[in-house]
């Protein structure tokens, strides 16, 4: 790999991820809209009801994809990098039947076990509503799928323009109409039903995408195609590891319904979603990076893969430590966006930044397991993540609440990635703690966090000067961030 080709694959990974990250910022905001919605217009149990069986629905289909998106982006990488291009078709193939036919069983085992699930949740209701859901998992596993494959030929606009902002934006509408209704009971179908369109579009997309990349000759040469056991020992292993890391992020919503009451859900859904803003950025910044990652490994090419590793960890540093930051500052502020009842989670909010901040800090780790083929050790400490979240949820949700759950989730989340650094510490991954991800957290730290922290303190509770202060915060460390521009592989 020369110099050249490195630095163009950065800039490649670097305009994709800066693409992901501005749709990732309207989607967040499309998102947080939605769930001010529904707290604002309907009661905490009916709010924590939607949320629950919304994440039942979400791990559900985690498990149907079988692992189809992170595949089709690791074997289409490889198949790129090799000069084998014309097996992409065939390998689409091989990933979307048995994703489509594992939502359908995944859809109908859902409907069967919705009266046990919403036994479980303490409520009947629950039962209509994971039913509702199941009818939209099929529309669910397309969309991801065909979008995954999308990214795979670097190309984050139909990830933007379908999940970043189509299917929010259409989310909100119908639960905005349903609310101003003030019934509840049409709620999952608000939710759920924007998924139909996403699919249908998220293949039109990749169509275009296929159509403009196939090479002259579209007929496959001998050893050109993916093998479908060599494709779904990598898929299915990814899929269960998936499904953990889901649980880890959408399991505690559950588990807090089940140990602390639909109340105590609804007020840790409302402190985890406005986290979501960083993780959303984070991840269309990873989606960017992961097809790259793939073509280094595959062309063996290790020391690029710890430059762009050490890229990638400064550039989730400059862009999420400010977000959380602020949060942590404003905690209580933030929460009471959600209603007068949503107050007293101020502090189940601060250990989910704080916890966040920490797991950003170092860097896509999981990620570079996976894309060196390693998913059966992905998967191992997936799944230890999760038992960890669901450890730490059983000794801290009943006499902690939704502060006990934010706790849990900090502690899976760590466990996931620390473990992965260990792992690689003798190949693709650096530490963590390079220059660039430090100056990165130094500048955050200065303006995003001490800068309003001092004036919270000096304003009296007043409003202006702390508003003041985030806003040149904010102009403060994107200064810095330019003048830094070198160090954290900014410049072209």
């Amino acid at each position: 790999m020369t110099a050249t080709a490195e630095g163009s694959g950065l800039r490649r990974v670097l305009r994709g991820g800066a693409l992901g990250a501005a749709g990732a910022g309207i989607g967040t905001v499309l998102n947080l809209a939605l769930i001010v919605t529904v707290t604002r217009a309907f009661s905490q149990e009916e709010a924590g009801l939607l949320f629950s069986a919304t994440s039942v629905f979400l791990i559900t289909a985690a498990v149907a994809n079988a692992g189809a998106p992170d595949g089709l982006v690791y074997f289409t990488a490889r198949l790129r990098v090799l000069g084998r291009r014309e097996g992409v078709r065939e390998l689409l193939r091989t990933a979307v039947g048995p994703a489509v036919l594992g939502a359908c069983a995944a859809s109908a085992v859902l409907v069967v076990c919705a009266e046990p699930v919403a036994g479980a949740m303490g409520t009947g209701e629950a039962a209509s509503y994971l039913r509702l859901l199941a009818a939209f998992l099929p529309a669910a596993v397309l969309a991801e799928t065909a979008l995954a494959a999308g990214r795979a030929h670097h190309d984050m606009a139909g990830t933007v323009a379908v999940e970043r902002v189509g299917r929010p934006l259409a989310q909100l509408a119908l639960v905005g109409a349903v609310a101003a209704t003030g019934s509840a009971g049409l709620l999952a179908v608000a939710w759920a039903g924007p998924y139909l369109p996403a699919a249908a579009v998220a293949w039109f997309w990749l169509g275009r995408i296929l159509r403009r990349t196939a090479p002259a000759d579209e007929a496959p040469r001998a050893g050109a195609a993916v093998s479908r056991a060599e494709f779904w020992s990598f898929a299915l292993p990814r899929a269960a590891a998936g499904c953990a890391q889901l649980g880890v992020q959408r399991g505690g919503v559950v588990l807090t319904a089940l140990l602390g009451g639909l109340a105590g859900a609804a007020l840790f859904t409302a402190a985890t979603r406005i986290t979501v803003a960083g993780q959303t950025a984070a991840q269309a910044v990873l989606h960017a990076a992961q097809p790259r990652f793939a073509e280094q490994v595959a062309a063996g090419d290790h020391a690029g893969a710890r430059n762009l590793y050490r890229a990638v960890a400064a550039w989730l540093v400059c862009l999420n430590w400010p977000l959380y930051l602020t949060v942590l500052v404003f905690s209580g502020e933030v929460m009471g966006l959600f209603g007068p009842a949503y107050a007293s989670g101020a502090a189940a909010l601060a250990v989910v930044c704080a916890g966040q901040m920490a797991a950003t800090a170092l860097g896509p780790g999981d990620l570079v397991l996976s894309m060196t083929g390693r998913t059966g050790m992905n998967l191992l400490n997936n799944v230890l993540a999760l038992a960890a979240n669901v450890l730490l949820c059983v000794l801290f949700v009943p006499p902690l609440g939704a502060v006990g759950a934010a706790a849990a989730l900090a502690g899976a989340v760590l466990v996931r990635k620390l473990l992965p650094l260990w792992q690689l510490r003798s190949t693709s991954a650096p530490h963590p703690l390079c220059p660039s991800v430090l100056a990165a957290a130094g500048s955050a730290l200065l303006w995003c966090g001490a800068l309003p922290l001092l004036t919270r303190a000096l304003s009296g509770g007043g409003v202006l000067l702390p508003v003041a202060a985030v806003a040149a915060g904010a102009a403060g460390h994107l200064a810095t961030v330019w003048a830094m521009r070198g160090l954290l592989r900014l410049r072209r």
